[in-house]
């Protein structure tokens, strides 16, 4: 039996992973660990065999407990999943040249580089890969170059976190001041051009700077969309699993330019956010550094980078099947809401009809 790590537990995300783990296999023991102490996997029954409160990653036990975790509790691999901790683990590696057990991240330069908004914006500014951006600070909110680079209306996020974090369109300067008022604690954004077409997502695996399998969806609706200013938030409710190769060419292309541009081989798993402009023409709004939350739905449709991920730490790149435009046998869709199980349906047609 295999032990394994999943961390910040109470998360969508690695809750998700955990469920799809005992899905593959009961030989599988799951240790869950998360800072807070009211996190929901804790206390999700059978989701996890332990459980853990650990450490935040910026405190100076985190490390001493990891290690003690490991060698008690005889883990044979972790899931890293908060992006902090995927950058943590990274730092771990380049101090010590290993990591406290296995794990399969991104190495730490890539990810650093992909999880700041405003670093990938500098990387990739001026190429094709990402709409027109300007990255700005309270101090300095760039009022006259907004207006006349990016021009209204534009959209507006904070350069870290994930689900949209600040996102909201702005359709005038007006508008744009009340932003930087309500979100005083944000202090560093982006603003970049309004993309009005698909929302759309890809999940992707690297491995020593090759690209080996990936998948697309459509974020088509949103879960409390109502209730979010930007009317868009970090879950999906209504989804479609897409076979569309230009989607995973233009992220791989996205990928390999940042890594050429990083001196750092693409390795892990990486998750594009993309959209569409009003042409059709793609763009690429983030990157994570890690599963996304969709990766367990996506497994329930063959696309499983979890067992993958296991497969790969336990026995090595060579059990992966190579696909690096996955296809899905059936035009599937997916529906998810707040505490119920995502649920998958063959195609649209089984909506019901008056």
């Amino acid at each position: 039996m295999k032990t394994i790590l999943v961390t910040g537990i109470g998360g969508p995300t690695p809750r998700s992973i955990a469920k799809s783990i005992k899905a593959i296999s009961n030989n599988y023991r799951i240790i869950g660990v998360d800072a807070n102490p009211k996190a929901l996997g804790f206390f999700i029954p059978n989701l996890i065999d332990k459980g853990y409160l650990a450490p935040r990653m910026n405190d100076s036990s985190y490390w001493s407990f990891i290690e003690k975790l490991v060698i008690s509790e005889s883990i044979d691999m972790a899931f890293v999943q908060p992006e902090e901790e995927v950058v943590g683990w990274g730092q771990y590696f380049e101090q010590y040249k290993k990591f406290p057990c296995p794990t399969f991240i991104p190495p730490l330069n890539l990810a650093r580089s992909l999880m700041d908004k405003s670093i990938m914006a500098d990387l990739l500014k001026g190429t094709k890969f990402i709409p027109k951006t300007i990255k700005v600070t309270q101090d300095n909110p760039c009022i006259n170059e907004i207006e006349k680079e990016i021009g209204f209306p534009c959209w507006i996020r904070a350069t870290k976190g994930s689900g949209g974090l600040g996102s909201l369109r702005i359709d005038n300067i007006e508008n744009y001041k009340s932003w930087l008022f309500i979100n005083k604690d944000i202090y560093e954004f982006t603003v970049s051009e309004l993309l009005t077409g698909r929302h759309l997502a890809t999940q992707m695996l690297y491995y020593d700077g090759k690209y080996i399998k990936g998948a697309s969806l459509e974020c088509a609706e949103y879960v409390m969309a109502n209730i979010a200013p930007s009317k868009v938030t970090g879950n999906t409710s209504f989804g479609r699993f897409i076979n569309e190769d230009r989607i995973l060419e233009f992220s791989n292309e996205c990928i390999q330019y940042v890594s050429n541009k990083t001196n750092t081989p693409a390795h892990g798993i990486l998750s594009v956010d993309l959209k569409e402009d009003s042409e059709g023409h793609l763009k690429i709004t983030e990157v994570n550094i890690r599963h996304m939350a969709y990766t367990g739905v996506m497994s329930k449709v063959g696309f499983n980078l979890i067992e993958d991920t296991i497969l790969l730490l336990k026995n090595g790149i060579g059990t992966i099947d190579h696909n690096q435009y996955y296809h899905y046998d059936k035009p599937y869709i997916f529906l998810r809401d707040v505490d119920i199980e995502p649920i998958v349906l063959n195609s649209e047609n089984e909506f019901l009809t008056l």
